[in-house]
């Protein structure tokens, strides 16, 4: 029997509808990724990601402390199904695809972190990705305790005072007071999505970090920030009358004295002239 084609759109604007979480963090991701393989069956990913949540259920059953438990989700993840961090061909955008990713078993840090916050909470544990700038880490909770973990580096755990030293992260700023705040499932999906607009728009490739945008504020359809972003992409695009709507989206969402209200109504208005 074939596999009924699910509709990712419809899926993520259900899930940007429900709040920041916590959500099914692989399953969007991987809807995320469907986006981009539409004819892609996603029967095996499911099945490896039950397969992944099952080993890390078994094993944590004799856990005792939340140092155990990165060191499960090591030896599960980099022992028995050879995950790493992708250190020769990073910034290519399979690295941001989760199905890519599982195929390859090789990412960003963001996405291997995906993988290991869904292994992490089916064993039962508290996980949750931090707000590291650079570099994405991940803070277990387990038995009172906690761990600082490093998905892209073997899950290796680590000590915020010795975050300068091996295994180096580029990018990562340890002075940082914002490295230990921890961030919402809908901050992780986001990253993961900026990933690929910042290579897009790098590349010059200016039709496919429009696509992105129009993801990013499924997801996050309360961000003011993500609905500017759109806005100014479809301004640039020639599609005015969308870059009109979700500049009314972001004025909507402004609240009174921040700084995006006098921006979305100075863009709105410059653009009306154009219109007129």
């Amino acid at each position: 029997m074939s596999e009924t084609k699910e509709d990712p759109a419809i899926y993520l604007k259900a899930l940007g509808e429900a709040g920041e979480g916590p959500h099914n963090l692989a399953e969007a991701a991987l809807m995320l990724s469907l986006l981009d393989q539409p004819q892609a069956a996603l029967a095996p990913y499911r099945a490896h990601l039950d397969e992944i949540a099952h080993y890390a259920r078994e094993e944590a059953k004799l856990l005792t402390s939340a140092l155990d438990m990165a060191r499960m989700l090591s030896a599960l993840m980099v022992g028995r199904y050879s995950y790493d961090g992708d250190r020769y061909t990073y910034d290519e955008p399979q690295n941001a695809n989760l199905m890519s990713v599982i195929d390859r078993r090789r990412g960003l840090p963001v996405t291997l972190g995906i993988l290991y916050i869904h292994a992490a909470r089916a064993a039962g544990c508290g996980a949750e990705g931090l707000n590291s700038p650079g570099h994405f880490l991940m803070r277990l909770s387990f038995r009172s305790g906690e761990a600082l973990v490093d998905p892209f580096n073997g899950g290796v755990t680590l000590d915020r005072e010795k975050l300068g030293t091996p295994p180096r992260m580029g990018g990562l700023n340890v002075d940082d007071p914002r490295i230990a705040d921890p961030v919402s499932d809908i901050e992780v999906l986001l990253r993961l999505q900026n990933n690929l607009k910042t290579r897009a728009t790098q590349l010059g490739e200016h039709g496919r970090a429009l696509d992105i945008a129009k993801r990013m504020v499924l997801i996050g359809s309360r961000r003011v920030d993500l609905w500017l972003e759109l806005a100014r992409l479809q301004e640039g695009a020639g599609s005015l009358g969308a870059a009109k709507r979700a500049y009314e989206t972001a004025l909507a969402l402004s609240k009174p004295g921040e700084l995006s209200l006098n921006e979305a109504a100075l863009a709105l208005h410059a653009l009306k002239r154009r219109l007129n």
